[in-house]
């Protein structure tokens, strides 16, 4: 269903408009008014904590969503002016053709989404919003007793945090998601990196089994870096100027792979190395593989058969072999990276880019959207 320019509204006076055929109520509403709204009640609730990049691009992804309903989201905005304008407009990703703001809540073909905005999270009181379900997405609460405080104060039910954390489960869809059995109250969706990365080891292990992977990603530049020279606390180099610079930084997505392919332990590592645009990464993996690959379209085939199979919701994996349609892409066109933006694929194999030294020596280049692909697999 796509977004129109009635579907979000600014408060102004009362209408009411109901699609045909649908239960959903459009409402154009005065601020601070009492609003009656048709929503279906039975549909999981969730809630944004954090309106960052990741935040934003899953706040445009779930109201896309007929499956769930966004009904929270916490940020800190100066104003609802500026709040208005990250929801209206994007560098990066272009104009949300429609959007709201009702100083205290949105309104969403006919669904009110609940604001607040406060930076301590103890405060934050999800059960006013019936938010069940939190998308963890300010970079700060990354280990379970942090992200836990949303369910201990916020009372909602469970936590998905969308970066890496060192000690709940790290879940990449496609790749380890059938471990999740529903008992943990606090998951990670671990990283873009690793989940560009993730599933291209799970392909080549099942396939051909691997002796050794080392890694370089090609990142677009981040919010945590500098435009102009200044100190950065985390390295001296992140401190340069990421427009006008090519940057080596560290990078725990080789490692992290180790955490949903627990049988490639000891075999991964790696590095990033930030360049200066603004989204869209690109991962450049050397594998040792432990059986010949006899050619390098049979190094390319069981990737196009793995990103054709749907992954099945089950506590054990495909019986059939990887199933990555919709996670991973396999791509015959020579492109660059911003062909790839808003792409919602968490790792798009460039075949013509991928090469092979000998036998058991291949090069693997995948791209994928740092922030769009990464939040299309949070949702």
């Amino acid at each position: 269903m796509g977004v129109n320019d009635r579907d979000v509204v600014i408060g102004a006076a009362t209408v009411i408009q109901t699609r045909q055929n649908t239960q959903e109520t459009y409402l154009i509403a005065k601020a601070n008014m009492p609003i009656a709204v048709t929503e279906q009640s039975s549909l999981p609730k969730v809630g944004i904590n954090g309106f960052g990049r990741i935040g934003r691009a899953l706040f445009r992804l779930l109201l896309e969503r007929e499956d769930l309903l966004l009904v929270a989201v916490n940020h800190t905005a100066h104003s609802s002016e500026h709040l208005m304008t990250a929801i209206m407009h994007d560098s990066t990703h272009g104009r949300f053709r429609s959007g709201a703001d009702l100083s205290i809540s949105l309104i969403f073909r006919g669904r009110i989404i609940h604001l607040f905005s406060e930076r301590d999270a103890t405060k934050l009181d999800w059960s006013s919003a019936n938010a069940d379900y939190i998308m963890e997405s300010t970079g700060k609460l990354t280990t379970k007793e942090k992200a836990e405080v949303h369910i201990k104060h916020g009372k909602a039910k469970k936590v998905l945090i969308s970066a890496p954390s060192k000690d709940t489960l790290n879940c990449v869809y496609g790749v380890n998601h059938h471990v999740y059995i529903g008992k943990d109250d606090v998951l990670s969706n671990a990283s873009c990196t690793t989940n560009c990365l993730a599933p291209l080891a799970l392909v080549l292990q099942r396939a051909f089994g691997v002796e050794t992977g080392m890694m370089t990603t090609i990142h677009a530049s981040t919010a945590s870096q500098k435009v102009l020279d200044g100190f950065s606390t985390k390295d001296i180099r992140q401190g340069r100027s990421a427009m006008g610079n090519i940057i080596p930084a560290t990078t725990g997505a080789a490692q992290a792979v180790v955490k949903v392919l627990p049988e490639l332990a000891g075999k991964f590592h790696g590095i990033s190395v930030r360049v200066p645009v603004t989204n869209v990464s690109l991962v450049d993996l050397t594998v040792t593989l432990s059986t010949p690959v006899a050619s390098k379209e049979a190094l390319i085939r069981p990737f196009r058969a793995a990103a054709a199979r749907r992954p099945i919701q089950s506590s054990t994996p495909h019986p059939d072999g990887p199933a990555l349609a919709g996670v991973l892409g396999v791509s015959d066109e020579k492109l660059v990276s911003s062909d790839y933006l808003s792409s919602t694929q968490s790792s798009i194999l460039d075949v013509d880019a991928t090469v092979m030294l000998n036998d058991r020596t291949a090069k693997i280049v995948a791209w994928y959207d740092n922030e769009w692909g990464f939040s299309s697999r949070s949702k």
